[in-house]
């Protein structure tokens, strides 16, 4: 059944008064006529933020969780029994700007007709997410955009270079736009169809140059100069000074500072690259869900685990076979996470993995859904854009305004690639003597292919550990329960389900509200955990949908609260079962719930700096990496892990057995990530667009240092790879990396308190709360880890946890 969902009549009009109310302007209008001045205030629609991090006209930034698997990348790039009753004040619009809606007088009945209908311009307190269509894109964002312009000009008008005049109106003008354009690229993400590509490609362009005139405002900018340069400097919090340094810095690298000429280069370069990058996302999951491999013979996929038959069949059904079972088939495998994962770790049928992996590696590299050429132009394009800024390539750009430089990039990726090189190299000789023990005819030839397979069944030899047969202790309900159990004993609060409270774009999504110690709402986030191929983009990741925000506060005390996304793709209910995950879906769940954790627990008043806004993006993956630590830890996995029909917890045995297969060939996990790591700095720092040595060569090179098993002469991963082409990790891959050592590191500070001490982890959870999670953007990452820990950072954790610090 679809949950409920609210829609708010904003006071003080009724639904008479909306019928009337075009007629009553239309009066207005004529009686006026003379000044033809008349400006209709909007029905106000509340104002949650999705800024990005730093400066604010950004769209949405999708958090993806890293590409994990030796295999494959598991990640691509972006709740309601108990009801108390809800304070609205916390999400209520703030009162909207004295402008017109429309920056012309209204003067068409139509106009009005379309606030009146258009679910993106009515007053919510959630984005109706159960009510959006394509078609109310175009004259949505159309309307929202001229306001906007609108608050725009007003503000450079009367902009001075103090708090209430400058930055607070900065906010309430960004927030507007914001949360309406976020609530439709969501959509795309997870509801993505044709009709909703299409609106959105022909408003984007108008969405950028809106973007680009705001971030390269010199009123703005130069009245955020005279606040740094003011006598009142010192005296600013340091949340204010970060917003301030932030806003100059990123109108710098929007070409605030650029002449005309090269400003109008620099503009359709922008313009161009979100074109290009939007593409290339589309392609890939266009070329995703193109795949589909028919089964009719059981004896073709033998091997494979009952989930994932039910799937292949769950699949099948969908597509027309109806008489589809798990046991009889026919299945269909598809590219998406848990069924190529299926096949890579257990198919034993070779020729079936080494097609499905072929399929997977030259996904959106051949016909009208190639990247290549698409790859190349961004990459010249960002390299114009750096020339234009003044850097020498584009990785200079993107480190302006990180923790790291290239230089200590380059130098923590090689000081981790060495460590983990022997390890990998043994990583292989291992496969390819335990192959051979199994009587594989591919065991002195084994390719990428045989990998994933191989490894599962020598950890299945060496630990006794079989991923699927621990599916059945690892189901949804009981994993969700576990998670909120371990969030309630680290950080003091309650996560209690809302289900009908917001809107959902389809039934199978959660929402949640978290609640303080007294049982006051402080956060609100859905939760979206199934693979939908046919429309839903693969990989993991967080959003915002709205921000904390003193400014945004309807009562003027109360600060509005945090809401946040939660999306995976793991496997979906097959028949009566409730999904049953994997560890690592398991692993992914707590990643993403970490990020929503500094998004919802953030003590941040200004909104410029709340939750994960303006966080350097080399540390914004700490305290979801940190989160995933716990998953070993034992008490924590004995809360997930209860058999979803007989309730008992995972075996004791079993448990020490995960424990010590914890860094089962993380020689080889860890290169894989350096490959990407250095590729993407690689490409973004030597690579000549156009010149003597293609992507693929520059993939080739890299891989000669960061892979044991060098990649197939076909391997296009570069097509696919979303994260850098159509996310925001360009020149910033690194960053899991980096954010991997500071998150160990930190999870270190719990395991010197004692894991097993209750009050020294509720203390030490208490004071990781009020740094990490509760600082947000407000202070620089190395003062807040260094305030949490007592100490700057080392990697020593990071290469402890994943047993090669002796290595190293």
């Amino acid at each position: 059944m679809r949950s409920g969902w609210i829609r708010t009549v904003p006071a003080p009009f009724s639904h008479i008064h909306f019928i009337l109310l075009p007629f009553l302007f239309l009066l207005m209008a004529s009686l006026l006529s003379l000044t033809r001045s008349i400006h209709f205030q909007p029905v106000c629609l509340i104002k949650p933020s999705a800024l990005r991090p730093r400066f604010p006209f950004y769209p949405l930034k999708s958090r993806p969780c890293p590409l994990w698997s030796s295999s494959f990348s598991l990640c691509l790039l972006r709740t309601r029994a108990h009801r108390k009753p809800i304070n609205r004040t916390h999400l209520a619009p703030s009162p909207p700007s004295v402008r017109s809606f429309f920056a012309s007088p209204l003067s068409d009945v139509a106009e009005m007709a379309e606030i009146e209908t258009n679910p993106l311009l009515k007053d919510f307190n959630f984005p109706p997410f159960d009510l959006i269509q394509a078609e109310h894109v175009r004259p949505g964002i159309r309307a929202l955009l001229k306001q906007s312009e609108s608050d725009l000009e007003e503000l450079e008008r009367t902009v001075e270079p103090t708090w209430p005049k400058l930055v607070e109106p900065l906010e309430r003008l960004v927030d507007r736009l914001a949360v309406v354009w976020g609530a439709v690229s969501h959509l795309k993400a997870v509801k993505d169809n044709a009709d909703l590509r299409s609106a959105i490609e022909e408003v984007q362009p108008e969405k950028v140059a809106f973007d680009l005139k705001l971030g390269q405002s010199k009123p703005i900018y130069n009245a955020f100069k005279a606040i740094r340069e003011s006598p009142d400097w010192e005296k600013l919090s340091d949340a204010r000074k970060r917003i301030v340094e932030a806003q100059i810095k990123e109108a710098v690298l929007n070409g605030v500072a650029l002449e005309d000429d090269k400003r109008e280069e620099f503009n359709k370069i922008e313009q161009e690259l979100a074109k290009l990058s939007q593409k290339f996302g589309e392609n890939v999951l266009d070329s995703t869900k193109k795949f589909e491999k028919l089964i009719t013979d059981k004896k073709d996929i033998e091997g494979l685990p009952a989930t994932a038959l039910g799937l292949g069949a769950q699949t099948a059904v969908s597509k027309g076979h109806e008489n589809a079972t798990t046991e009889n088939g026919p299945w269909i495998i598809t590219l998406d996470a848990p069924s190529f994962m299926a096949v890579m770790q257990h198919a034993k049928n070779r020729t079936l993995r080494e097609e499905v992996y072929r399929a997977y590696i030259s996904r959106a590299s051949s016909g009208d859904l190639d990247n290549t050429a698409i790859i190349d132009q961004i990459l010249k394009l960002r390299m114009e854009k750096a020339k234009l800024l003044g850097y020498n390539n584009y990785a200079e750009v993107s480190m302006a305004s990180k923790m790291a430089t290239v230089k200590k990039a380059e130098e923590l990726l090689e000081k981790l690639r060495s460590a983990s090189w022997n390890s990998a190299v043994q990583d292989m000789e291992d496969l390819k003597v335990f192959s051979k023990s199994q009587g594989a005819p591919e065991a002195d030839n084994l390719n990428h292919w045989d990998t994933g397979f191989w490894s599962e069944r020598l950890r299945e030899s060496k630990y006794e550990i079989n991923e699927e047969e621990l599916r059945p202790y690892f189901s949804l309900p009981k994993v969700m329960d576990g998670l909120f159990s371990l969030a309630n004993k680290l950080f003091g609060i309650t996560v209690e389900p809302a289900d009908g409270l917001a809107p959902v774009w389809i039934s199978d999504v959660r929402f949640y509200r978290v609640n303080d110690s007294s049982g006051s709402p402080i956060a609100y986030f859905y939760f979206d955990p199934y693979s939908r191929p046919s429309e839903k983009r693969g990989g993991a990741w967080m959003d915002e949908v709205v921000g904390r925000s003193r400014v945004m506060s309807q009562d003027g005390s109360s600060p509005r609260l945090p809401v946040a996304h939660m999306v995976c793709n793991q496997m979906p209910p097959v028949g009566d079962k409730p999904s049953l995950m994997t560890f690592r879906e398991v692993e992914t769940v707590f990643h993403e719930f970490g990020h929503a954790l500094q998004h919802m627990l953030t003590k941040q008043d200004e909104g410029l700096v709340a939750g994960i806004r303006n966080v350097e993006w080399d540390a914004v993956e700490l305290p979801s990496q940190f989160m995933e630590n716990w998953c070993y830890h034992r008490d924590t996995l004995m809360s997930i892990g209860k058999h979803y029909e007989t309730g008992e917890s995972i075996p004791d045995d079993i448990y020490k057995k995960l424990l010590a297969a914890r860094t089962f060939r993380a020689g080889s996990l860890s290169l894989r990530q350096l490959r990407f790591a250095t590729l993407d700095l690689e490409l973004h720092t030597k690579y000549v667009p156009g010149g003597s040595e293609s992507i693929f060569h520059v993939d080739r090179r890299v891989s000669e240092k960061t892979q044991v098993l060098p990649p197939l002469s076909e391997d296009k991963f570069l097509c696919s790879f979303s994260h850098i082409f159509a996310g925001g990790y360009a020149a910033g891959y690194y960053s899991y990396k980096w954010a991997e050592v500071l998150s160990a590191d930190a999870f270190s500070a719990f395991e010197d308190a004692g894991l097993n001490n209750d009050k020294a982890v509720k203390e030490t959870g208490n004071r990781f709360r009020e740094t990490v999670l509760a600082l947000g953007g407000g202070k620089a990452p190395l003062e807040v880890f260094v305030e949490f820990r007592g100490r700057e950072p080392s990697p020593e954790a990071l290469l402890r946890h994943n047993g090669l610090l002796q290595v190293a």
